[in-house]
């Protein structure tokens, strides 16, 4: 504790006098303030944009889903054998493929996902998605995305028609190649809309009865896979390596990562991009501050002399400078993580105050579909970054403590 207070006491002796070193400190304590604040921000709302992506995607699609990429004729044993596995909650069948739909003489081209309802609900339950409408899918009704309803300008109760690739004009030829057969389009009432959050799906997906989805493929009994459910979306991966040992070739099992891998992939490719370009805010601030201790060592020159020639040792001189970085790096860590906090409880007013005064989007709603900023701020995450701060810090302090080291007392002396 004693030589604490010496180090204490030679660092104010040390202080710079000059006006434009001070300024240098501060401001380098400023740059570690920023590069932790603006670091824990980026970085916690990069982790709450991925798990609410991850929530959204989740949340329309299964843990994990079996297929053949192909027509299931005896889904029915492959769903036996799914049900028999550890972890398994539940099962549904589906029937998934783009389509050609009319509705008020607009044209689109969404993708239709067939479903058995009772079932389905169990796997995905989209009942909580319905914002308005009829809750119960029959045969002659379907359920269309809010995107997509609005983009279509469609609205509950509004008919639409739909086009199956399969039966636009399936046409076979008899030997004398005069006999043609085609196909009628199908009419839909649009019963309910629903809203997953997330544009990819309410923009592009028509749900409706599995039967008729059968129909308009011309799949007879046959699906295009099982949706599973299981008890913790995380074991989804442990599951596939499971189903993957035991389902016959050519079925497959395949997680919800899998089938979305580019999406978070992109995501996590920025947040790592994000983290690099920032960190480097703190390790200007590092060399700001470096630079600030070579100063105060060419100024001060003579107490070092004097310090070393009064028998200051080595230890003691490299001391005095690391703790300087160290305090630098401490206090200015500490205040970005108060501030870092500070923003992310008030982001979402901070956004809409940009939005307001300088017409500044931080966080398109018509692109990332979520109404507020999401964020999720991770202790030991905030624990490392600040971390950072300070030992960048502190080692920015040592080349200056080392060039200090070189001073010779007797010549600084003597030139005085």
């Amino acid at each position: 504790m004693h030589r604490f207070v010496e180090l204490f006491i030679a660092l104010r002796y040390l202080r710079p006098k000059r006006n434009f070193v001070s300024v240098i400190t501060v401001l380098s304590l400023l740059g570690v303030l920023l590069g932790v604040g603006v670091l824990i921000l980026v970085l916690s709302v990069m982790e709450g944009f991925e798990k609410e992506l991850r929530d959204k995607v989740v949340g329309f699609n299964a843990h994990v889903t079996v297929t053949n990429f192909g027509i299931m004729r005896n889904w029915q044993e492959i769903d036996e054998l799914v049900k028999k596995q550890s972890g398994v909650v539940a099962t549904t069948p589906f029937v998934l493929g783009p389509v050609l739909v009319e509705a008020n003489n607009r044209i689109s081209t969404p993708y239709i996902r067939g479903i058995d309802q009772e079932s389905s609900e169990k796997v995905i339950p989209m009942k909580n998605a319905v914002m308005g409408g009829s809750a119960t899918l029959t045969p002659d009704s379907v359920w269309v995305g809010a995107d997509w309803a609005m983009r279509n300008h469609a609205r509950i109760g509004d008919k639409i028609v739909v086009y199956s690739p399969r039966n636009i004009s399936r046409m076979t030829q008899s030997k004398d190649a005069k006999e043609q057969e085609y196909y009628l389009p199908s009419e839909y009432t649009i019963a309910a809309v629903f809203s997953t959050g997330f544009y990819e799906y309410d923009g592009n997906f028509i749900l409706l009865n599995l039967s008729e989805a059968q129909r308009l493929y011309d799949l007879g009994m046959g699906v295009h896979g099982l949706f599973v459910c299981t008890d913790d979306p995380m074991k989804a991966f442990q599951l596939k390596d499971e189903l993957n040992a035991k389902l016959p070739p050519p079925y497959q099992a395949l997680t919800w990562m899998d089938q979305n891998k580019s999406l978070f992939g992109a995501v996590a490719v920025e947040r790592r991009v994000m983290a690099f370009i920032l960190f480097f805010i703190i390790i200007v601030a590092a060399l700001g501050l470096s630079s600030t201790l070579i100063t105060v060592t060419v100024q001060k020159a003579r107490e070092i002399g004097l310090m070393k020639a009064l028998g200051a040792s080595d230890r003691q001189i490299v001391s005095i400078f690391t703790l300087y970085g160290f305090v630098i790096g401490v206090v200015g860590s500490g205040l970005g993580v108060a501030v870092g906090y500070l923003v992310l409880s008030y982001r979402n007013e901070f956004s809409l105050w940009l939005s307001n005064t300088f017409h500044v989007d931080v966080f398109p709603p018509e692109i990332y579909h979520f109404a507020q900023i999401p964020a999720v701020a991770d202790g030991w995450m905030i624990f490392w970054i600040a971390m950072s701060g300070i030992v960048l810090s502190t080692a920015a302090a040592l080349f200056p403590a080392f060039a200090a080291l070189r001073v010779d007392p007797a010549t600084t002396l003597h030139a005085e």
